[in-house]
Parts: C-alpha cells; sequence; structure tokens
C-alpha cells in the first residue's frame, strides 16, 4: 500500500492529491472557492505534522511556504505561479519545458524551472479553462486572457518546433495612469497635460511603437485620463486593457467554433461599437482591414484612441492609411491618406531602451494636409531621454 504522506522526503505532490481528494468528496469548485481550498491546504499540512511527529519522521518547517505550493498545484498554475505572482516580473515565456523565461523592467532572464510537455500542456488546458477557448490541430493558436487580465498566447507544437510555445503578458496595474508615468519619467508632465487634454477635449489619439514599447500601457493611461462622463466602448481581440470607468463596455474577439462558424472579427466589433453610442471608442491594436472601420468611425465624429505597431509617429500614419487597403480592391488610397490627415489629432510614439525603460519618444500632430504620400505633420514633444519599467 502507497503512503499517503512520505515521511522524509518533501511531500508536496502526495499534499496536492489529498487535497484534490477531498475537494472532489466535497465537490467543492477550487476557483470558485478559494478560501475553502487554502483552509484544506493549511490543514492537510498540520495533519501530515502530526503524523510524522508521531511516527519520529521529519515535519515540514515552513507550513506556510508548503501551504502556498499546494495552493498554487490546486487553484494556480503550479511552478509558474511564484512568478506570475512577482509583481516585479511582466512577462513569462516557455520555449521548451526545460527553457523558461521571465521579463523583469524590460530585461529577460532564464529561471530555474523544469517542467514536461506533459506539464506545460496541463497548465495551458487549465489556463483556458474558464476562457471559452480552446488550442488543438485545428485550431493551433490561441490568445486569451487569464482571469487577472494577463494575457495568454500558445502555438502548439508542430507549428512551433517541437515543444509548444507559450507566453504570458502580465497586466500591471499601477502603471495605467498618465500621473504615475510622470512620477516614473516616461514623459513629462507637459506632455501628460497635453495628451490629458487630447482626452477631455475628444481628439483623436494614436499610440504607435515596436513589441513590449509600453503602447497598451500608454492606451490604458490615456483611457483613464477620459473625462467621467464619458462612455468608453473598448473592442480588442483579447482583453490587455483593464481599464475602469463608470461608463465602460468592453468586448473582445471570438475564435470560430469547430464547425468553422461564430467568428467575431474586430471588424464586427468596431461596426457593433458604433450601435452603443461611445463617447470615445477606443481600439487595444490595429493590425487588418478593421482600420478602414475605425477611419469611418472617425470621419463621423467619434473620437478614438487605437495603438499600432511602426517605427516611428510618421511611420504609424504611414501604416495605418496602408491597413485599408486590404479590405478590399476597390478602395481608394487617395480617400484614405485624406481620411487619415483629417481624423487623427495626436500620434504617440512609445519605444524601449537597451536597458529596458519604456518612453514615449515622441508626439505629432497631423496638419490636414498631405505631402507627398503620407500626411504632412508637425512635432509637438520629443523626450529628453528618460523612460519607465513596465
Amino acid at each position: 500500500m502507497t503512503q499517503l504522506y512520505p515521511d522524509r522526503g518533501l511531500p508536496t505532490t502526495s499534499l496536492v492529491d489529498r487535497v484534490r481528494e477531498r475537494l472532489r468528496a466535497d465537490r467543492t469548485d477550487p476557483t470558485a472557492e478559494p478560501d475553502a481550498v487554502a483552509r484544506l491546504a493549511q490543514a492537510e499540512v498540520r495533519r501530515h505534522n502530526d503524523v510524522a511527529l508521531a511516527r519520529g519522521a521529519a515535519p515540514i518547517d515552513d507550513e506556510a511556504a508548503r501551504v502556498r505550493e499546494v495552493l498554487a498545484a490546486v487553484t494556480g498554475y503550479g511552478p509558474l505561479q511564484p512568478y506570475l505572482d512577482d509583481p516585479e516580473i511582466e512577462e513569462l515565456w516557455i520555449n521548451a519545458p526545460d527553457k523558461v523565461f521571465v521579463a523583469r523592467g524590460g530585461v529577460s532572464e532564464r529561471v530555474p524551472v523544469q517542467l514536461t510537455d506533459t506539464t506545460v500542456r496541463d497548465l495551458v488546458e487549465r489556463m483556458l479553462h474558464s476562457t471559452g477557448r480552446r488550442v488543438d490541430l485545428s485550431q493551433p493558436f490561441v490568445d486569451a486572457s487569464l482571469p487577472d487580465g494577463s494575457r495568454l498566447h500558445v502555438v502548439i507544437g508542430g507549428i512551433a518546433r517541437r515543444h509548444w510555445a507559450v507566453n504570458i503578458r502580465k497586466f500591471v496595474a499601477g502603471y495605467r495612469s498618465l500621473d504615475r508615468l510622470v512620477a516614473l519619467g516616461s514623459l513629462t508632465p507637459g506632455a501628460a497635460d497635453l495628451l490629458r487634454a487630447a482626452m477631455r477635449d475628444g481628439r483623436s489619439v494614436l499610440v504607435s511603437g515596436a513589441t513590449h514599447a509600453g503602447k497598451t500601457t500608454l492606451l490604458g493611461a490615456l483611457v483613464g485620463a477620459s473625462p467621467a462622463g464619458h462612455r468608453i466602448v473598448t473592442v480588442e481581440e483579447t482583453f490587455e486593457l483593464g481599464v475602469d470607468a463608470a461608463d465602460l463596455v468592453a468586448m473582445q474577439g471570438r475564435q470560430p467554433s469547430l464547425e468553422g462558424t461564430g467568428e467575431i472579427t474586430l471588424r464586427r466589433l468596431v461596426k457593433e461599437a458604433l450601435r452603443m453610442r461611445p463617447d470615445r471608442l477606443v481600439v487595444g491594436e490595429v493590425r487588418d482591414a478593421e482600420a478602414l472601420d475605425l477611419l469611418l468611425a472617425l470621419n463621423t465624429g467619434v473620437p478614438g484612441a487605437a495603438t499600432i505597431h511602426a517605427n516611428s509617429a510618421v511611420d504609424a500614419l504611414g501604416r495605418l492609411a496602408a491597413l485599408p487597403l486590404l479590405a478590399g480592391r476597390n478602395i481608394d488610397r487617395g480617400f484614405v491618406l485624406h481620411a487619415v490627415a483629417t481624423s487623427v489629432d495626436l500620434v504617440v510614439h512609445c519605444e524601449r531602451t537597451d536597458d529596458g525603460f519604456r518612453r514615449v519618444a515622441e508626439i505629432i500632430e497631423p496638419t490636414g494636409r498631405i505631402a507627398g504620400e503620407l500626411p504632412e505633420v508637425r512635432s509637438v514633444y520629443r523626450a529628453p531621454g528618460a523612460g519607465w519599467t513596465a
């Protein structure tokens, strides 16, 4: 007969099994009743120590730490949970079961975590359990929002070489205000006042930058600077903004079903958002033909805010003018250029420096005229050289 508690090892696995047995017997949902799980874990750790002392075996010295390990395995994400709980870690990714990395302050480092392919798949399934999304051979990629607002992206093995590739970008709420970004040195008080006034006055703002430059963080701060009475409608492929407002509707896209039906695209969400009487339409990221629908919305007088990948603020305008062409062959580039030049009021470009700091590098303002193949702009802000870590 196998002993439930090995008397001389580190019995975390057996403790986890025992807690799970009791949860099943009590028909307790660990995700819905975390306090009950914590009480069970604490009781099982103490029970183990009582048995160990009675038998002259080694007890668990740090009961609190062992309880945390059990909770991470039962209700959290196992060996990854301590890193997800660490407020200094902004991102975690898995290239292979024995190659796990995190990013702190924009700088990546490998961490001493040893997983297995089965463990990685089980963790992903647990993360996706409450999202209504799936990843399998028919759907080898997935984006999903975790309960704490973090974004999960997964590519299964076969598309990624050998092992599943997993990326978790955490939600860092403390940075999503303009005042906080000023305090961190990401932009000057004058630039923050400029952006705050733009949101107050209903001007449309485009946030640009490379990957991990802080675009979503800044967009969240801008939305947070909107007047209290404004009705805000946000649309995203996967919830990332995590903003809060008195009058807010947040929508995300949906993957197609196994039969290939039921997909909800960003284009559809933008169109639906316009029926909701928004004082401001927010698009998490413009990357495809939804750019056309956004421009049409801006030209009908609905203020907008969005992010876009670009190497500079000027490049962002050029990309915003090119993406609508993906909507069909009958889209006239001259119309799109004019729409960009007249409907976008400010472009805020973010960058990440070599040491991991993020900052607002420049802010430009289109003049409404076309200069060659791009809208004419004037510069209204240049960074003095400081930045933030997210």
